[in-house]
């Protein structure tokens, strides 16, 4: 029952977050850019929850971004669902208590999804390729997201542990023996 009702919160969340980004973001750009709230998102469901849950939502709202703004069906949802998957890993890997680690981590999957999403929107619509354009966008938008990171870091860490106790249980020291 608990983890229905942490679903759904999740589910509520993501079109909170889906409005933000649509609507609110747009009238906070930088030089045109966004702060993509989705990779931050998974990422913190993989941290949190499992591999399949993050890879699940990752691939889901993926397929809904694809569907409502995107051009091609798949880009979003195969980016989001290898955030799902990396998230996880760095679950095993790190620890989710520095702030600093966490921002690497934000650093690191902001990175790997534009560039999965601009490999494949350069596979699937053969793009020119523009390497000066595409780093001072996906520079832009990690600091964006590392700013958003800074300021939710407190919530989203309490929030996370009470996905994480239901989903994983409290299993700290069985975990490293």
């Amino acid at each position: 029952m608990k983890k229905l009702t942490i679903n759904i919160f999740l589910i509520l969340t993501a079109f909170i977050l889906y409005f933000l980004q649509s609507n609110f973001f747009n009238w906070f750009t930088i030089s045109g850019v966004m702060p993509n709230l989705f990779v931050i998102y998974i990422l913190f469901i993989g941290l949190f929850s499992n591999r399949i849950t993050g890879v699940i939502y990752g691939v889901i709202i993926g397929a809904i971004l694809d569907l409502t703004i995107g051009t091609q069906i798949g880009i979003n949802a195969a980016g989001l669902g290898v955030i799902g998957f990396l998230s996880a890993t760095f679950d095993k890997n790190f620890s989710k208590d520095s702030r600093a680690t966490i921002m690497f981590m934000v650093l690191g999957t902001t990175l790997i999804f534009e560039i999965i999403v601009y490999i494949l929107n350069f596979i699937v619509f053969s793009t020119n390729v523009e390497i000066i354009n595409f780093v001072k966008i996906l520079s832009i938008e990690i600091i964006y997201n590392l700013i958003i990171v800074i300021i939710l870091y407190p919530l989203i860490q309490k929030f996370g542990y009470s996905i994480e106790n239901e989903y994983k249980g409290n299993k700290i020291l069985t975990r490293y023996f």
